[in-house]
């Protein structure tokens, strides 16, 4: 029984840093922000008001769209290698279904076809080929790069290995169209 008595019991330590988390939960209760609840009610109607209205009501501004954020240099490179991600993928899949129906030589036959279409379409089409392989490639050589040495990732590192990686994929693959 007396043992059992003096698990409930606090220790003289244990009442004055749980006095402690008590005062400081208490103080950042005062400086924090409430929460709105919704009822069901209030919730249909929030649902059926224009965002634009809510925020003309509240005072607040409206968020900025993303056309008129500028972004920086680090976030256009990150996008534009995503995007030749994607560009390769569809691509090599729209090859391979090219050559599964149209048969034995499809693929071949419609590329010796561009390539022998006149000097501007087949030097886009290059370039078109060229710059996202050299570009996706480039740009995971950067990543591998930064993998083993992070100390080279620092903000302006990364901003000039930005410019380096779009002046050099479009350098390489303007050499792609000479070829």
């Amino acid at each position: 029984m007396l043992s059992s008595t003096r698990r409930l019991l606090p220790s003289a330590s244990a009442l004055t840093s749980n006095s402690c988390s008590i005062a400081s939960r208490a103080t950042s209760m005062m400086f924090s922000r409430g929460m709105t609840i919704l009822s069901k009610e209030s919730a249909e109607e929030f649902k059926k008001e224009n965002y634009n209205a809510r925020m003309a009501k509240t005072r607040r501004p409206v968020s900025p769209h993303v056309t008129i954020y500028s972004f920086p240099i680090c976030a256009l490179a990150s996008i534009t290698t995503r995007v030749t991600g994607c560009a390769l993928s569809f691509g090599a899949a729209g090859l391979g279904a090219l050559e599964i129906i149209g048969g034995n030589g499809a693929a071949l036959s419609l590329m010796s076809d561009i390539g022998n279409s006149g000097l501007v379409l087949s030097s886009g089409a290059k370039f078109a080929v060229a710059f996202p392989i050299v570009y996706h490639y480039l740009g995971g050589l950067r990543h591998l790069v930064w993998d083993n040495a992070p100390e080279m990732l620092t903000n302006m590192d990364v901003e000039k290995t930005s410019y380096g990686l779009i002046g050099a994929s479009v350098l390489v693959s303007g050499v792609a169209l000479v070829v």
